[in-house]
């Protein structure tokens, strides 16, 4: 079993169909695909001398050459570690050096900084395209390597609130659960149909490219390699029957964006990865009409825990009809999921405890990490960490986040990692890092900041050791400089309090993060 054989059989039953599109153009049919992932198994295995099971790492943009890396590792029997292309050379440091990766395949933009992180153990950081890339793929085909459904497919890092990002080992047998839950519970594809990617093919968007290449559809990536309102549109003039997985924020701003687009061509749009306003989700359904999806997942149980299907977003007429838009809808077709008090007992309806998924999309542990998988796995359920209750109906409703990520924009943010950067900064006593809500990106980061006695850290020093030490895109986007941060009786900081204190100013936080 291995998710390869889905492009060899493409690449046989329909060779002449598209199968991967660059703005307007498509670039590669699935006979080229498959010769392509074919050969690029063989360099790996022959030319470089990975040997069965070995972690490639992947540092790439949205482009077309993501799909044949992806398959090409799984073809040659190898395990695929994903890296957002945005992360910091420490980060991509760490991810190299845990997940043991001798090689490392980047986007041309991203080579040399993977290079100059000096993982040790990193024999080869190659960049899609060169000369190094082609020798690659200019070999022998190499026959599809058969793996067991349980084998290492696709080992995905997700930051932690207690420490480094932890790996989160996800089998062939979980990414088939994926995919056969979309075609269940999200959409039917066939050949021609049309996936866009504008969001990050190393999160969501890339583990959507997997049912679309089951099914023979064109995975397209935006020229500009990201999410631009305007070219969104014109693709989707351009393309058949077109589905895409966007952040909540991209919807809104497809929505709002002055004039919008023809839209005819628009079959499914899955959004994910944080909260969607019931204000946002009833104007994008009055822009968009039923092609609205919701999905809640978590790197753990990837993209498959619950969704809120386009029959949900259109019931208008229902009398729960606003309270079901604001909840993250029903277990998925492949999972049962159950709220749990703090001894794993189910809760009834209406009661608060954490949300926990059994099925078998569930990881199969944190890579070399047994006392985290201990904590996280409990006899096969995943404890989400996610706080919400279910309704008599089974919606559930997430009402906290135990964990206190900050979503912004679609992209997971974790205090830890901020809190820790800025305490290593001279003259910071103590800090405590929030979400504070923003209409266009969700939340935003926002710093409290303690000085030692005499001390006057300031706000431009802070955010210069933060790009130094980390993606932009986490760095705070206001810091607020305290006398004490509210505690209670242990000595716990109080983020609640600290986010009434945020909710009460009245100074309007940046425009982007």
């Amino acid at each position: 079993m291995t998710l390869a054989a889905w492009v060899a059989r493409a690449g046989r039953a329909r060779p002449g169909s598209p199968a991967v599109g660059l703005g307007g153009e498509t670039v590669l049919t699935y006979g080229a695909l498959a010769d392509r992932v074919a050969r690029l198994a063989g360099g790996l295995r022959d030319r470089l001398g990975l040997a069965a099971g070995e972690r490639v790492a992947l540092a790439m943009a949205n482009v077309p050459a993501y799909a044949e890396v992806l398959f090409g590792i799984w073809h040659a029997g190898l395990s695929a570690v994903p890296m957002n292309a945005k992360l910091h050379q420490s980060e991509f440091r760490h991810i190299l050096e845990d997940s043991g990766a001798r090689v490392c395949l980047a986007t041309e933009g991203l080579a040399a900084t993977v290079a100059e992180a000096g993982a040790d153990g990193l024999d080869h950081v190659i960049a899609a395209g060169s000369a190094d890339y082609e020798a690659l793929v200019a070999g022998a085909p190499r026959d599809l390597e058969i793996v067991a459904p349980d084998a290492l497919a696709w080992l995905f890092y997700t930051s932690g609130t207690t420490g480094r990002p932890k790996g989160a080992m996800l089998t062939h047998r979980n990414l088939t659960a994926m995919t056969l839950n979309y075609f269940a519970d999200f959409d039917r594809i066939g050949p021609g149909d049309t996936i866009l990617h504008a969001a990050p093919l190393s999160h969501g968007s890339g583990l959507w490219m997997l049912p679309h290449v089951a099914a023979g559809a064109v995975n397209v990536m935006p020229e500009s390699g990201g999410f631009d309102a305007d070219e969104i549109y014109s693709l989707i003039a351009r393309w058949p029957r077109v589905s895409m997985f966007a952040a909540p924020t991209m919807v809104r701003r497809l929505t709002v964006h002055p004039g919008g687009g023809d839209t005819a061509n628009l079959k499914l749009v899955t959004y994910g990865g944080g909260p969607m306003y019931v204000e946002d989700a009833v104007a994008a359904l009055d822009r968009f009409g039923p092609r609205l999806a919701q999905l809640y997942g978590q790197g753990e149980s990837p993209m498959t825990i619950t969704h809120l299907s386009p029959e949900d977003h259109a019931a208008r007429d229902h009398p729960s009809w606003r309270d079901r838009l604001a909840s993250v809808g029903v277990a998925d077709s492949v999972v049962q999921v159950r709220v749990v008090d703090g001894d794993g007992r189910p809760l009834g309806p209406g009661e608060k405890g954490e949300v926990a998924v059994f099925g078998d999309t569930v990881m199969a542990g944190y890579w070399r990490n047994a006392e985290a998988t201990a904590r996280t796995l409990r006899d096969g359920w995943l404890l989400t960490g996610d706080v919400g209750h279910l309704d008599e109906d089974g919606y559930l409703t997430l009402t906290d986040r135990s964990k206190d990520v900050i979503i912004s924009g679609g992209t997971n943010i974790y205090p830890r990692e901020v809190e820790e950067v800025l305490l290593a900064a001279p003259g910071v006593a103590e800090v405590s890092v929030i979400g504070r809500p923003h209409a266009d990106w969700g939340e935003i980061v926002v710093a409290y900041v303690v000085a030692e006695p005499g001390a006057t850290p300031h706000e431009g020093m802070l955010d210069r050791l933060c790009l130094e030490r980390m993606a932009r895109f986490k760095r705070p986007k206001r810091y607020r400089f305290v006398d004490a941060l509210p505690k209670n009786n242990y000595g716990k900081v109080l983020k609640t309090a600290l986010r009434e204190m945020e909710a009460a100013r009245e100074d309007s936080p940046a425009a982007a993060p």
